[in-house]
């Protein structure tokens, strides 16, 4: 390739997810040039685009703001995603971070020769390659971008819908319908809560005997609906009390 359509930075960031994002923050207010390169048109693509609209942070605000940027006062204590997708793209915005989309990399290799970073990003816009030289490299590329389904006998020839949980944004279609979510962790409990509240008949089937403790159970749930809560049996009472306890705090 051309080494006239090499392009210099002193870092590069693969990845413009809220780790990117906040590493370009923090070099910025150093002073440090950078660039941050993102596959996908927009920032925070996942949050966008692959999420179900019930997902709440599910640690209070205060332990999962950015660097250098607190949430507003007036913010929820957990943050609804799409409040949380305002708060990226005022950060973006604030700490004029630079951002490349549609740059999928391809490669990224260091030359010894001249210590540095050599990245090949397809600009998926134009078909072309391009090539990054950098001092340092971060990749912020996230651990869940990708979606996995298990394989399940008979899955193929099931015959009606079974999809991912980044492809299921409410219930609302299922209203009515015998749902299975697989699977108890967050977004689990979350996506049956959601296909509940819109009327499902919904069941969850999870690996191991006990998913979660029952009082982390409860308090999980506190954040969405006494009503579910109230129509839950528990074979462990005092659980139960601790849960209504917690509720009220």
């Amino acid at each position: 390739m051309d080494k006239a359509n090499e392009k210099e930075v002193v870092v590069a960031i693969v990845g413009a997810g809220p780790s990117g994002l906040a590493t370009a923050a923090c070099l910025n207010c150093l002073g440090i040039a950078n660039i941050v390169l993102e596959r996908e048109d927009c920032s925070a693509s996942l949050w966008r685009r692959r999420l179900y609209d019930q997902l709440k942070l599910h640690l209070a605000k205060q332990f999962c703001e950015l660097p250098h940027m607190p949430f507003p006062s007036n913010s929820l204590k957990f943050v609804p995603r799409n409040q949380f997708i305002e708060y990226l793209d005022n950060y973006k915005s604030g700490f004029e971070i630079k951002l490349c989309c549609q740059r999928s990399v391809e490669s990224a290799s260091y030359d010894d020769r001249i210590g540095k970073w050599r990245i090949v990003a397809r600009n998926t816009g134009s078909g072309e390659d391009e090539v990054y030289v950098a001092e340092f490299l971060v990749v912020a590329s996230g651990e869940s971008s990708e979606g996995v389904i298990l394989e399940v006998d008979g899955l193929d020839s099931f015959g009606r819908a079974a999809m991912h949980s980044s492809e299921c944004r409410n219930g609302r279609e299922f209203r009515g319908k015998n749902v299975l979510v697989v699977g108890c962790g967050n977004p689990g409990m979350e996506i049956a809560y959601d296909l509940w509240s819109y009327g499902a008949n919904t069941s969850i089937v999870a690996r191991s005997p006990y998913g979660m403790e029952l009082t982390e159970f409860f308090i999980f749930l506190r954040k969405f609906s006494r009503e579910l809560i109230g129509g839950i049996s528990c074979n462990k009472p005092e659980k139960f009390e601790l849960a209504n306890d917690l509720m009220d705090i």
